[in-house]
């Protein structure tokens, strides 16, 4: 990305121009370089906005990807990001990073806000159109928009980075556009290799092709499962991988290999609310249903508002855990819209059919039918990673009660 000289002293222009080169490289190491190089330029000229701006990303990166899991990590994005707009308030990168600080504070109304001042500002700028898709994909929000968004980017900048397919392929994933969204991650890989996020989202499209049975290949979840070892190989120290390889082997009901797993992500402490809401899911499963829900607690205390695929999995944990009310109102939140809310349906059909709610549980059985008609029952329960065969007998005498086959 290029950037402008707001300093009329070279030397700080200098430091900064070296501070940004590092923080490009999106490394750990890079980001931990560019630190002081762009905090020498802020000594050189109080007064640099754009310096404040990159220095504030480096502490959002440093907290999104738990380089620094301290809560004050991101605080500390913030308050730098709102001194590079005391000094200039036309920056559009700053407006946009609030965006993002927003969004993972989970305040969807300032985190549109600032992307679509963002855009106000400068209309050509492709990264402000993919901070606002990103702000919609993060909340589940208006994503048959996001992908325009996105396209739009990508006809403003066709030399565009690793970051646009990247919030492309989420975006379509949102959608149900499971193969797109494949072939969007794969492309952001090509250009950058070590994306933790695209190996991710790799993994979870596996998974959720595998889930939802739109896949019938049986070698999609383990194409899963090598996308989640990739993570860890790439960082090890990374509580996003080993989340991701504790859900691979929970869906390969290799229980051992997940709780494992479950158990180096505590050790790691995380600062956010979607990685303990998806442990929680996890535990669930795995039987340990008051330790998942302590999590749950955890994450609501760290995000309020969590976006729809962390409340699909808060759902799932009350519903095991007998709080049907809290499930229900969870479930119901999750809702987008799109082909990916065959999971909450599911859910919803199986507390339904519990509260003896019968016609609200059929509805709910027909709307998992309408998203894929050639879901089975019986395959569900074959796939489903359930560990006590009691939860998992519990759970389809509810949805066969609803009426699925």
């Amino acid at each position: 990305m290029q950037v402008r000289k707001r300093t009329d002293n070279l030397e700080a222009y200098d430091s900064f121009l070296r501070g940004a080169e590092y923080f490009w490289r999106y490394t750990k190491d890079g980001n931990a370089q560019a630190r002081p190089l762009l905090e020498k330029a802020l000594a050189l000229d109080p007064q640099y906005a754009e310096a404040y701006v990159y220095l504030g990303w480096t502490y959002l990166i440093a907290w999104i990807r738990q380089w620094s899991p301290d809560s004050q990590t991101l605080q500390r994005a913030l308050e730098l990001e709102q001194q590079a707009l005391a000094r200039d308030d036309a920056l559009p990168r700053a407006h946009f990073i609030l965006s993002w600080i927003y969004m993972f504070q989970g305040k969807y109304e300032p985190a549109v806000a600032e992307a679509e001042r963002a855009i106000a500002l400068d209309p050509n700028d492709a990264e402000s159109y993919v901070a606002l898709a990103n702000v919609f994909n993060v909340f589940g929000e208006r994503t048959t928009e996001a992908i325009a968004l996105i396209e739009k980017a990508i006809r403003l900048n066709p030399r565009y980075p690793f970051g646009f397919p990247f919030n492309l392929g989420w975006a379509y994933q949102l959608v149900g556009r499971y193969e797109e969204a494949i072939a969007a991650q794969k492309q952001a890989l090509l250009r950058n290799p070590n994306w933790l996020f695209s190996h991710a989202q790799l993994f979870f499209k596996y998974r959720l092709q595998w889930s939802s049975q739109l896949s019938q290949d049986p070698r999609t979840l383990d194409r899963g499962l090598k996308a989640a070892q990739q993570m860890v190989a790439l960082d090890a120290a990374s509580l996003l991988s080993h989340w991701a390889l504790s859900t691979g082997y929970l869906w390969k009901k290799q229980y051992e290999q997940a709780s494992v797993e479950a158990e180096q992500v505590l050790a790691l402490n995380p600062s956010q609310g979607m990685i303990y809401a998806g442990l929680a899911n996890t535990l669930s499963y795995l039987g340990r249903t008051e330790e998942a829900l302590g999590l749950v607690e955890k994450a609501l205390r760290l995000n309020p508002r969590l976006p729809p695929r962390n409340l699909l999995q808060l759902g799932h944990t009350y519903y095991l855990a007998g709080r049907s009310e809290e499930a229900i109102a969870a479930l119901k939140k999750s809702l987008n819209g799109s082909p990916a809310d065959l999971d909450a349906h599911l859910l919803l059909a199986a507390v339904y059919s519990e509260l003896g709610r019968d016609t609200e549980a059929q509805a709910e059985a027909a709307e998992v039918l309408r998203i894929n008609p050639k879901w089975s029952l019986e395959v569900w329960k074959q796939r489903s990673p359930y560990k006590e065969p009691a939860l998992l007998e519990r759970v389809f005498a509810a949805l066969r009660k609803a009426g699925l086959k």
